[in-house]
Protein backbone atom coordinates (compact mmCIF):
# COMPACT_ATOMS: atom_id res chain seq x y z
CA UNK A 1 0.00 0.00 0.00
CA UNK A 2 2.20 2.79 1.04
CA UNK A 3 1.40 6.05 1.59
CA UNK A 4 -2.23 6.73 1.45
CA UNK A 5 -1.88 10.56 2.57
CA UNK A 6 0.66 13.30 3.34
CA UNK A 7 0.66 16.62 5.05
CA UNK A 8 3.15 19.47 5.37
CA UNK A 9 2.37 20.97 8.46
CA UNK A 10 5.20 23.33 10.40
CA UNK A 11 4.51 21.61 14.02
CA UNK A 12 4.03 18.09 12.84
CA UNK A 13 1.99 15.93 15.04
CA UNK A 14 -0.35 18.22 17.36
CA UNK A 15 -3.59 18.03 18.25
CA UNK A 16 -5.57 19.05 14.89
CA UNK A 17 -3.51 16.44 13.25
CA UNK A 18 -3.90 13.28 16.03
CA UNK A 19 -7.27 14.01 16.41
CA UNK A 20 -9.07 14.83 12.61
CA UNK A 21 -6.14 14.11 10.58
CA UNK A 22 -5.18 11.00 11.63
CA UNK A 23 -8.59 9.52 11.90
CA UNK A 24 -8.91 10.87 8.05
CA UNK A 25 -6.54 9.44 6.33
CA UNK A 26 -7.33 5.83 7.04
CA UNK A 27 -3.50 4.93 7.93
CA UNK A 28 -2.31 2.14 10.41
CA UNK A 29 0.87 4.27 10.61
CA UNK A 30 2.15 7.78 11.22
CA UNK A 31 5.65 8.82 9.80
CA UNK A 32 7.24 11.94 11.04
CA UNK A 33 9.77 12.20 8.66
CA UNK A 34 12.19 14.90 10.51
CA UNK A 35 15.78 14.69 10.40
CA UNK A 36 16.09 17.28 13.76
CA UNK A 37 13.10 15.73 15.25
CA UNK A 38 14.22 12.52 14.58
CA UNK A 39 17.62 13.44 16.56
CA UNK A 40 16.38 14.96 19.88
CA UNK A 41 14.95 12.38 22.04
CA UNK A 42 12.92 15.34 24.41
CA UNK A 43 11.19 15.81 21.19
CA UNK A 44 10.63 12.44 19.68
CA UNK A 45 9.10 11.03 23.16
CA UNK A 46 7.09 14.22 22.72
CA UNK A 47 5.38 13.79 19.53
CA UNK A 48 5.16 9.79 20.49
CA UNK A 49 2.90 10.95 23.32
CA UNK A 50 0.29 12.37 20.69
CA UNK A 51 0.32 9.31 18.96
CA UNK A 52 -3.25 8.10 18.16
CA UNK A 53 -4.25 5.38 19.47
CA UNK A 54 -4.17 1.84 17.83
CA UNK A 55 -1.58 3.99 14.88
CA UNK A 56 1.85 2.94 14.83
CA UNK A 57 4.44 5.83 14.96
CA UNK A 58 7.65 6.22 13.43
CA UNK A 59 9.91 9.67 13.68
CA UNK A 60 12.36 9.04 11.42
CA UNK A 61 15.18 11.38 8.91
CA UNK A 62 14.82 11.58 5.71
CA UNK A 63 17.73 9.29 5.02
CA UNK A 64 16.54 6.45 6.75
CA UNK A 65 12.83 7.42 5.15
CA UNK A 66 14.10 6.65 1.91
CA UNK A 67 16.21 3.54 2.55
CA UNK A 68 13.24 1.78 4.16
CA UNK A 69 10.96 3.18 1.29
CA UNK A 70 13.55 1.83 -1.47
CA UNK A 71 13.80 -1.84 0.87
CA UNK A 72 9.56 -2.51 0.37
CA UNK A 73 9.47 -1.70 4.52
CA UNK A 74 6.06 -0.32 4.23
CA UNK A 75 4.82 -2.02 1.20
CA UNK A 76 2.02 -3.96 3.41
CA UNK A 77 0.98 -1.24 5.72
CA UNK A 78 -0.99 2.50 4.97
CA UNK A 79 0.98 5.39 5.95
CA UNK A 80 -0.20 8.90 6.67
CA UNK A 81 3.62 10.69 6.35
CA UNK A 82 3.78 14.49 7.96
CA UNK A 83 6.77 16.79 7.01
CA UNK A 84 7.83 20.05 7.38
CA UNK A 85 8.76 20.60 3.60
CA UNK A 86 7.55 19.47 0.42
CA UNK A 87 11.68 18.50 -0.63
CA UNK A 88 11.19 15.68 1.10
CA UNK A 89 8.02 14.63 0.03
CA UNK A 90 10.06 15.59 -3.85
CA UNK A 91 12.60 13.57 -2.69
CA UNK A 92 10.43 9.82 -1.95
CA UNK A 93 8.21 10.92 -5.44
CA UNK A 94 12.06 10.93 -7.18
CA UNK A 95 12.87 6.94 -6.17
CA UNK A 96 8.92 5.60 -7.13
CA UNK A 97 7.04 6.55 -3.73
CA UNK A 98 3.82 7.32 -5.00
CA UNK A 99 2.14 10.05 -2.96
CA UNK A 100 -1.48 10.38 -3.86
CA UNK A 101 -3.08 12.78 -1.78
CA UNK A 102 -0.67 16.25 -0.36
CA UNK A 103 -2.88 18.48 2.20
CA UNK A 104 -0.71 21.72 2.89
CA UNK A 105 -1.74 22.80 6.55
CA UNK A 106 0.15 25.35 8.88
CA UNK A 107 3.53 26.68 7.55
CA UNK A 108 5.51 28.99 8.62
CA UNK A 109 4.35 32.67 7.88
CA UNK A 110 7.16 34.42 6.03
CA UNK A 111 9.52 37.14 7.56
CA UNK A 112 8.92 40.68 6.15
CA UNK A 113 10.42 40.70 3.17
CA UNK A 114 10.45 37.69 2.42
CA UNK A 115 9.33 36.19 -0.87
CA UNK A 116 6.19 33.89 -0.80
CA UNK A 117 2.59 33.33 -1.79
CA UNK A 118 -0.04 33.00 0.64
CA UNK A 119 -1.97 29.77 -0.68
CA UNK A 120 -4.42 29.87 2.52
CA UNK A 121 -5.30 31.76 5.90
CA UNK A 122 -2.68 29.36 7.44
CA UNK A 123 -0.61 28.37 4.32
CA UNK A 124 2.36 29.84 2.68
CA UNK A 125 4.99 29.14 0.15
CA UNK A 126 8.32 30.72 -0.73
CA UNK A 127 9.49 29.86 -4.26
CA UNK A 128 11.41 26.57 -3.79
CA UNK A 129 8.16 25.17 -2.35
CA UNK A 130 6.56 26.09 -5.26
CA UNK A 131 8.52 24.04 -7.61
CA UNK A 132 8.86 21.38 -5.43
CA UNK A 133 4.89 21.42 -5.62
CA UNK A 134 4.90 21.49 -9.20
CA UNK A 135 6.92 17.94 -9.29
CA UNK A 136 4.58 16.49 -7.11
CA UNK A 137 1.75 17.40 -9.18
CA UNK A 138 3.67 16.32 -12.38
CA UNK A 139 3.88 13.16 -10.72
CA UNK A 140 0.52 12.98 -10.00
CA UNK A 141 -0.19 14.12 -6.51
CA UNK A 142 -3.17 15.80 -5.66
CA UNK A 143 -2.25 19.52 -3.89
CA UNK A 144 -4.66 21.02 -1.94
CA UNK A 145 -4.55 23.30 0.76
CA UNK A 146 -6.79 22.82 4.22
CA UNK A 147 -6.17 23.48 7.65
CA UNK A 148 -8.56 20.83 9.12
CA UNK A 149 -10.99 18.83 7.36
CA UNK A 150 -13.81 20.85 8.06
CA UNK A 151 -12.57 23.68 5.86
CA UNK A 152 -13.16 23.83 2.14
CA UNK A 153 -10.25 22.56 0.12
CA UNK A 154 -8.40 25.24 -1.34
CA UNK A 155 -6.86 24.61 -4.84
CA UNK A 156 -3.23 25.58 -5.58
CA UNK A 157 -3.14 25.11 -9.02
CA UNK A 158 -2.93 29.23 -9.24
CA UNK A 159 0.26 29.09 -7.88
CA UNK A 160 1.75 26.49 -9.96
CA UNK A 161 1.68 28.25 -13.43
Amino acid sequence: MGIVLARIDNRLLHGIVATQWAGRSGAQRIMIIDDTVANNELTKASMKLARPTGMAISIITEETALNNFKAGKYNDHTVFVLVKKPETLVKLSEIGVKIPELVIGGTVKPAEGEEAVKLSQRAFAKPDDIEAYKKLKAAGTKLYAQYVPADAEVSIDEFLK
